[in-house]
């Protein structure tokens, strides 16, 4: 076999040529590469491996798959290497490869795309149909591998780790670590090669692209101190799975897919398809380093914009305030106390537009005069008399069932299955394709940015339409995948022609976290989650999924509270401990201010605006600074939590306790911040209320007193 190395920085690659002028992807990965690792069996090299996974309808798939595995697909087994172009340009190296079918006539190019200063490749796959016949596209991988477990010695039952971030509403960024056996996937007996049916499985299928999962994956070698991690790119239906096949693992990354989307494409010849993008990196066993790289990769992808440059504090009249029941008379004394406090931006949440209960009969995005009996234009030039950019709350995407618009348009502007609309929680899914749709919610975003003065764009999605649609498409997830490609174009359309507008990425909270959208969006929701202490969780772990300068996270101090007193952990808040613990939730990402701000003791309000003047003095570095998670990732049953940013010379560091009987939290600094380089720590917010903390400049450990059951502080760590 002939071998191609690649070698940038820590990723380590190589290709297989075989003597049948096959491509074989045998390794990637931050460890050197050792032939001996790779199962010898000429069969097994011949059925494995395969740089891309690409099944037509009607050809046979000799090879061993066992149940729906997404490998050994036709025609990817029968593919032919035709060459590849090694290049470089403005962002790094580019590799585009080609691979052709005789007996199909395909072609298939495989580009990928390297980051100076990352261990991450952007990579997608394209397949071209010149042949004479129709073909039908099942499936298309973004990224496949096997090989996953093969360096080191021991057994995968012990040395692999991977963690999966659960998500859903109210309960975003929830990371789990799991071992293979643990999820059904234990070795086989060394004698007996790997045929298993069995699956490591996570997928979305639908529009609500992170309703269940965010879309990537972390997978330690804890033995060889090597790991791979990945996100796929796409702001709908996606799948990853992790596999066995002939003595070894795999894993495979794609998007939709006829087995759990309801996808298939038809391919007329002369046509082509292309895969949605995935990001894939290799790290050694650490994940403050593989989200690192992902962080530093996320930022090279992203639309320059000045809010993440910024990072202006934003005020939303919403949670745990007015909860989609505005007024004139409701907003005034909001917009003076977060003038007072800091904030720069003001946003009118839902309800602007309609009177009374509103939800079902959204669409037209017409001021209402009941709510605003001068226009809501006097409420947006005094937020702007008061030194903020005025915003208001939308969601494009829907029609409730009562709206009068949606009863006089044709069916075509909505998501049909089985010749009716598409229902979910009273509302219309609008479909992008249509250019009636595209007419009407420019209408909208020209009146509300023109006539209405507004600047920020709160846009939320609150339906699930589920598999897709069937007009004037091959499939219904054909129908979907088309949407949400028109859906993208339409959004660089609008920051083409607004390019300072802000427009936040928002379902129902976090329930579309991923980098088909927030390579667009410059903010992103992280949660409704409308309870301060749990919300410690989704902040601590938020730098995981999304940017810290994209991550937006409420802070509502209450205007109730008592002293410490029997019974639940809210009840025995400290008054003063609650403001600060809601303020430090979001002083390390993007502050989404809210609560009764005019109704706070002048003790509550002044420790408001004690955080968004120190969150002033740090933004600057938050755009350039890295996640670490001094304790792991927190859970929700976790009572001590920590998380931090880190630049070249200073850790911004955050620390909550919620409960529990340990009262002193011990945090291990980054490496880099103990030694032979002194350091200095404060307690940086807030200033007066006292905690004690010490550190050992030996080991790096700080150690901080919490004596309440409630507190949180933020630590600022600085190297002299």
């Amino acid at each position: 076999m002939q071998y191609i190395k690649i070698n940038e920085g820590k990723l380590h690659i190589v290709f297989g040529i075989t003597e049948k002028k096959q491509i074989k992807l045998l390794h990637f990965s931050a460890a050197e590469f050792d032939e001996n690792r790779l199962c010898k069996e000429p069969q097994f090299i011949d059925e494995m491996f395969q740089l891309v996974q690409v099944n037509f309808s009607g050809y046979d798939r000799p090879y061993e798959k066992h149940g729906n595995k997404l490998i050994s697909t036709a025609p990817g087994y029968m593919l032919v290497y035709d060459g590849m172009e090694d290049t470089r340009n403005v962002v790094g190296r580019k590799l585009v490869i080609t691979q052709k079918d005789d007996v199909t006539g395909v072609v298939v190019v495989t580009t990928w795309q390297f980051y100076e200063g990352t261990q991450i490749v952007r990579m997608w796959n394209e397949v071209f149909n010149e042949g004479n016949e129709t073909q039908t596209l099942e499936y298309l991988s973004s990224f496949y591998y096997a090989g996953i477990e093969k360096e080191g010695e021991g057994s995968t039952d012990d040395k692999m780790e991977l963690r999966i971030c659960h998500n859903g509403w109210q309960k975003e960024m929830n990371w789990q670590t799991y071992s293979f056996p643990s999820l059904g996937l234990g070795q086989t007996q060394p004698t007996v090669y790997q045929r298993t049916s069995k699956t490591i499985e996570v997928t979305n299928t639908g529009n609500w692209s992170t309703k269940e999962y965010l879309p990537m994956g972390y997978l330690a070698n804890r033995e060889a101190d090597t790991a791979l991690y990945w996100q796929i790119e796409h702001n709908g239906s996606w799948h990853w799975e992790i596999g066995d096949q002939n003595r070894h693992f795999y894993v495979a990354v794609c998007g939709p897919e006829e087995i759990h989307s309801h996808w298939y494409k038809v391919l007329e010849p002369g046509s082509s398809f292309c895969s949605v993008p995935a990001a894939v990196g290799v790290a050694s066993a650490d994940f403050n380093e593989a989200m690192g790289e992902l962080t530093k990769y996320r930022r090279r992808i992203r639309r320059q914009n000045k809010d993440n440059e910024n990072l202006p504090v934003i005020f939303n009249d919403y949670m745990n305030c007015l909860f989609g029941d505005p007024t004139s008379e409701k907003e005034f004394p909001l917009i003076d106390a977060a003038a007072e406090a800091g904030c720069e931006y003001f946003v009118i949440d839902a309800g602007w537009y309609a009177p009374g209960l509103w939800w079902d009969s959204v669409g037209e995005w017409q001021e209402c005069l009941e709510r605003f009996p001068n226009g809501i234009r006097e409420v947006t030039d005094y937020i702007r008399k008061k030194g903020m950019v005025p915003g208001v709350w939308l969601e494009l995407e829907v029609m409730g069932v009562h709206c009068e618009k949606a009863k006089n348009v044709p069916d075509d502007w909505f998501f049909v299955r089985h010749g009716k609309r598409v229902y979910d929680r009273s509302r219309f899914q609008l479909d992008f394709r249509n250019p009636a749709v595209i007419k009407h919610v420019n209408e909208v975003i020209d009146r509300v940015v023109n006539e209405y003065g507004v600047g920020y764009i709160k846009m939320d999605y609150n339906i699930e339409p589920g598999i897709g649609t069937e007009l004037y498409a091959d499939s219904v997830g054909d129908g979907l995948l088309q949407h949400e490609k028109a859906y993208l174009d339409w959004l660089d359309e609008v920051f083409e022609k607004y390019p300072d507008l802000v427009i936040e990425n928002c379902g129902s909270g976090g329930l579309r976290i991923d980098y088909a959208l927030l390579s667009r969006y410059s903010i992103q929701s992280t949660s409704d989650q409308e309870d301060y202490i749990n919300y410690a969780t989704i902040a601590a772990n938020a730098a995981a999924g999304v940017t810290p300068e994209q991550a937006a996270v409420w802070s509502y101090p209450q205007r109730e509270g008592t002293p410490e007193k029997e019974g639940s952990l809210r009840e025995r808040a400290d008054i003063l401990e609650e403001t600060v613990y809601n303020m430090v939730n979001a002083m390390l990402l993007r502050i989404h201010q809210s609560g009764h701000l005019a109704e706070l003791s002048p003790e509550r309000f002044a420790l408001v605006k004690e955080g968004i003047t120190y969150y002033k003095s740090i933004r600057a570095d938050i755009p350039y600074a890295l996640p670490y998670w001094p304790l792991g990732t927190a859970d929700s049953r976790d009572s001590l939590l920590s998380a931090a940013l880190v630049t070249d010379e200073h850790m911004y560091l955050a620390v909550w306790r919620r409960g529990g009987d340990m009262a002193r939290a011990v945090l291990p600094l980054k490496e880099g911040f103990h030694g032979k380089r002194p350091v200095e720590v404060r307690c940086a917010y807030p200033e007066k209320l006292p905690c004690n903390f010490d550190l050992n400049p030996l080991t790096g450990e700080l150690t901080v007193d919490l004596p309440k059951p409630v507190m949180a502080r933020i630590f600022e760590i600085t190297l002299r």
